[in-house]
């Protein structure tokens, strides 16, 4: 895997953020770490990011909202949703919106590893 593809994750609960950038650099990847969709909109990483990790549920900017907010600048990264609080009409909402994917927690970790992997290789998943 290559080191030098970015990927952003967007939380506002610490330690789920601290986490899962732990898991992710598992990999060899680095990672930039945002509390809100506003920070990551406003940071100079959003253009360099390779993927994005986010939350759905957020205060402020929720992570649909921020999906939009990404699709509306053409930025064309894949976005994986890990989110605790899932519906069908959320998961729905969300690959409609263009989402690569959808995780709820407790986070199967061998499946999204695989998933950050392929979306990293540009293979094109189910």
């Amino acid at each position: 895997m290559p080191h030098s593809h970015l990927i952003s994750i967007v939380d506002d609960d610490e330690g789920v953020r601290s986490a899962t950038a732990s898991l992710v650099r598992s990999l060899g990847l680095r990672v930039q770490t945002f509390a809100s969709a506003e920070e990551f909109l406003d940071s100079p990483q959003r253009d360099e990011t390779a993927c994005l990790v986010t939350d759905i549920h957020m205060g402020g900017m929720d992570g649909l909202d921020l999906q939009k907010a990404v699709r509306r600048l053409g930025l064309g990264f894949p976005i994986l949703f890990v989110t605790g609080l899932a519906s069908d009409r959320l998961r729905e909402r969300a690959l409609q919106g263009g989402a690569t994917a959808f995780f709820t927690k407790p986070l199967d970790v061998g499946a999204f590893l695989s998933c950050l992997e392929d979306c990293l290789r540009g293979r094109s998943l189910p």
